[in-house]
């Protein structure tokens, strides 16, 4: 239930600002409004405001909206009230009433942004795991551990990273953009810092997903390797391990941290067979060895390790808060960003740089919706800043069915001093229309392979 209403109320609230934007700069540039509608098909419900020649519409399909205005393409209009139809207006503010609605999303996404930085939000701190091996990152030389304090792409300023949070969005960009790293990393409480530089330019980005993540090789953030909850009966109890024990190696490896603690756990199989092997544990200042044999369990068709507890101890946390300027600055950069990135990702999606798998559908969204809605309020303010920018991007598109595509024509008009004819209207409307088919069927494909796959 909460996904459901996590996604509607952000279809609504993303929907009704991207209209909004039209109906408003429409309203200013002498434009009548017929109709203001979120959602398609039967109205659930409307209104008209007294004195106001705009009915307001909630349809029964949410899946976009429309702003209806007079234009004289559409139906005749009577000659007193030409001069209030859009197609009689001026080039400027034609242009200005369809760019207006992708404007107000990014607008949006950049006051949620800043919103975000305003209200505060508990995030893990800067402090690395061990990382992936043969990663990009052990290849840098980092051990895990360390805290970063500073970082930039390429051969920009070093600038301060708030949290770990802030470090995971500088590493995907610099993946996506195959543009190296560098981190001022503190590799131990008191030791002198020392500068690590993340090459991205070969690695492989075709899709941003998790496995991107894991090429690079900072999967999350440090934790302490220590046991939590023992599941009575599970293979953690039976070899007498116990909550609070701090595991210092297994076998001949070193554990620095509770996510390689995991991984290691998950590994100890072979051939389909739990492996048992000895734990060097630290219990109440005193160090001991016990032996452990996981469980073999399946996990989407590979056997891995279990041992019935939890691992790793929660992260340190730190409060990330801005002031009034520099929060709305942050959600103005951000905003910038990802509109970059998006476009970037787009591009190389079309040139076969990038996996169409990229694409993501309703059913994402309203998954994600869902569990960020779950997490807290800045969480989903964050992701609703996230979908306003891609839906300002996406409509700002060149293609014909689009705002971007309308724009287009009004550039051709600018240019050549006459509108796209009719005909030519109709061609590139029908290929527009066959070319977000299409996007939107691989986006549902996506959407089904990853939830149902």
């Amino acid at each position: 239930m909460l996904t459901i209403v996590a996604f509607l109320v952000a279809l609504g609230l993303l929907i009704a600002v991207h209209e909004y934007g039209h109906y408003r700069v429409a309203v200013a540039c002498g434009v009548k409004v017929l109709r203001f509608s979120v959602g398609f098909g039967k109205p659930l419900l409307r209104w008209q405001p007294q004195g106001s020649p705009t009915e307001f519409v909630l349809g029964a399909f949410p899946l976009g909206g429309y702003v209806r205005m007079l234009d004289e393409r559409e139906a005749p209009v009577a000659p007193e009230e030409r001069h209030l139809a859009f197609n009689t207006q001026r080039l400027r503010s034609r242009a200005l009433i369809v760019a207006a609605g992708p404007v107000a999303n990014l607008a949006l996404a950049m006051l949620l942004y800043a919103a975000v930085n305003w209200m505060g939000v508990q995030e893990p701190m800067a402090y690395l795991a061990r990382p992936v091996p043969g990663s990009v990152a052990e290849t840098a030389g980092l051990r895990g551990g360390e805290l970063v304090h500073n970082a930039a792409m390429g051969d920009e300023a070093l600038n301060p990273v708030r949290s770990f949070e802030d470090l995971r969005w500088l590493l995907t960009r610099g993946a996506l953009e195959g543009t190296s790293v560098q981190l001022e990393v503190e590799p131990s409480p008191g030791a002198l810092r020392r500068t690590v530089v993340l090459a991205f330019e070969a690695l492989d980005t075709r899709e941003a997903d998790a496995r991107l993540m894991h090429h690079i090789g900072i999967v999350g953030p440090w934790t302490r390797p220590l046991m939590g909850e023992v599941m009575p009966g599970g293979a953690a109890d039976r070899a007498g391990l116990r909550e609070g024990d701090e595991v210092l190696r297994i076998g001949t490896t070193e554990v620095v941290d509770g996510q390689q603690l995991r991984s290691l756990i998950r590994a100890s199989v072979r051939d389909g067979q739990a492996v048992s092997q000895p734990w060097r544990i630290a219990r109440g200042g005193q160090t001991l060895t016990i032996d452990v044999q996981p469980e073999v369990q399946q996990d989407q068709g590979e056997a891995v390790g279990r041992i019935g507890a939890y691992v790793g101890a929660r992260p340190q946390f730190t409060t990330v808060q801005y002031g009034p300027l520099e929060g709305l600055w942050s959600g103005v950069t951000r905003t910038w960003q990802v509109s970059v990135l998006t476009l970037k990702m787009m591009g190389r999606m079309v040139i076969g740089e990038a996996s169409l798998k990229n694409l993501s559908g309703p059913l994402t969204i309203a998954d994600y919706a869902g569990r960020s809605a779950s997490l807290g309020l800045t969480h989903y303010l964050t992701f609703l800043a996230l979908i306003s920018v891609s839906l300002g991007v996406l409509n700002l598109l060149p293609l014909p069915v689009l705002d971007g595509g309308h724009l287009m024509y009004y550039l051709w008009e600018g240019v050549t001093g006459k509108g796209v004819s009719d005909v030519w209207m109709e061609r590139l409307q029908r290929g527009g229309i066959a070319v977000l088919f299409l996007m939107m069927s691989i986006a549902l494909f996506n959407d089904i392979s990853r939830l149902f796959g």
